[in-house]
């Protein structure tokens, strides 16, 4: 049976005179065609809405819808906790403009759009060297894990880069995210979201030596040893993700599909 829940829904207040106006809800979410869906999961929607500006251009959010669940938390709960974390650590992060959840406990989240980043995977597959990201992504992971959060989904894909005028990396996707546990625990996950980070480079024009380099300058920031006991235990999980990768692709194809960036 269902937990009945008193339906919420959360706005920016900067965000409020752009979406009041186009009746911005729960059904609005859920219902309106200018909501539109470019992936669709058994257990989540990515969407995109456009809000056209006065004077021209337009204002985008990526929207999260997930379909009902049986008990609280939802799945937009997770995201939003996930969000604030990231931003009370002062990791950087897409900006939080409204959430909800209905009396069934079906849920969204929405994001605003980072105009001008795109995904490090595909500003590496489109030409850009992985020598001119390596450093910041690195220092980014190394950022997330000493202000004691670890991400559970750490792959390329979910660092988003901007080049210019200045290169800057923001992470994304926190429906993970959370607090790493105490000390007896924390090397395991740590090395999980590394050796993610370290997969999600091999189908990629990056070299040994590049991710030997990603390796030394996140350790270096973390001031760890980076010793054979540390790399053999992220390579050891490399090799599990590979497989469970493999099994993830067969069982969902449409997974992997990056954010439109047009």
């Amino acid at each position: 049976m269902g937990t009945a829940a008193t339906p919420i829904l959360s706005i920016d207040p900067e965000w409020k005179p752009i979406l009041d106006p186009i009746g911005f809800d729960l059904d609005f979410v859920f219902g309106s065609e200018q909501v539109k869906p470019w992936r669709t999961l058994d257990d989540r929607e990515n969407c995109i809405l456009d809000i056209p500006r006065e004077g021209g251009g337009v204002s985008r959010l990526h929207i999260k819808r997930f379909p009902p669940r049986k008990t609280l938390p939802t799945d937009a709960d997770c995201e939003v906790q996930g969000l604030r974390l990231l931003a009370a650590a002062n990791v950087p992060t897409a900006r939080l403009v409204a959430s909800g959840r209905g009396a069934d406990l079906r849920s969204f989240v929405a994001v605003e759009d980072l105009a001008g980043y795109r995904p490090a995977d595909k500003l590496i597959e489109s030409g850009t060297p992985f020598a001119t990201v390596l450093n910041p992504i690195a220092d980014l992971a190394a950022l997330l894990h000493e202000r004691g959060l670890h991400h559970r989904d750490l792959y390329l894909c979910h660092f988003f880069v901007t080049l210019t005028p200045a290169i800057d990396v923001r992470l994304i996707d926190a429906a993970r995210v959370s607090k790493l546990p105490g000390l007896f625990m924390r090397q395991r996950w740590i090395v999980k979201d590394f050796a993610q980070l370290w997969f999600s480079t091999l189908a990629l024009p990056v070299t040994d030596e590049q991710r030997m380099a990603l390796f030394h300058r996140y350790c270096a920031r973390r001031r760890l040893v980076a010793d054979d006991l540390l790399l053999r235990l992220v390579n050891n999980k490399v090799r599990w993700i590979e497989a469970h990768d493999r099994k993830l692709k067969v069982r969902e194809p449409n997974r992997n599909i990056s954010i439109p960036q047009e």
